[in-house]
């Protein structure tokens, strides 16, 4: 019996959803990666997932992966000693989270596109708390926080 007019008649198709793999990648320029990723075209990688990132200067980002970028929960942590740890969005520090400078400073708080922004303390070098609204690099009307 012949199709029917105007009824589609399925196929059936290849699964072209990848597959989570995990692993650990050396890269032409020293960096290594060791975490979960996809395959792709071409035989390259996809950092997707939990994975961990080191680059040949020492700079390192353990956290998750979507879209071959720094997405989701981490930590980013520089051979100088200063860190973030927080949200990340397309490689960018956006959402919650806390930086910490070497010398013992430290912001908490909101952050969009690499910058504070929003509520947040500041922790200074003598470990005394500031709190109120950032605007990048400026807070006006910062005030002390008393620890009682």
């Amino acid at each position: 019996m012949p199709a029917q007019k105007g009824k589609k008649v399925e196929k059936d198709k290849e699964d072209t959803n990848p597959t989570l793999k995990k692993g650990t990648f050396i890269f032409p320029n020293g960096d290594r990666y060791d975490g979960e990723y996809f395959e792709i075209e071409g035989g390259g990688v996809e950092r997707s997932g939990y994975g961990e990132h080191t680059t040949s200067t020492g700079v390192c980002y353990q956290g998750h992966w979507a879209n071959d970028k720094m997405n989701g929960q981490g930590k980013l942590t520089h051979p100088s000693g200063s860190s973030y740890d927080g949200e990340f969005v397309d490689n960018q520090f956006h959402g919650k989270g806390t930086y910490r400078w070497p010398n013992g400073a430290a912001y908490q708080g909101n952050f969009v596109d690499n910058r504070l922004v929003g509520d947040g303390n500041y922790t200074d070098v003598d470990q005394q708390q500031w709190g109120g609204t950032f605007h990048n690099k400026a807070a006006p009307g910062l005030k002390f926080m008393l620890s009682l």
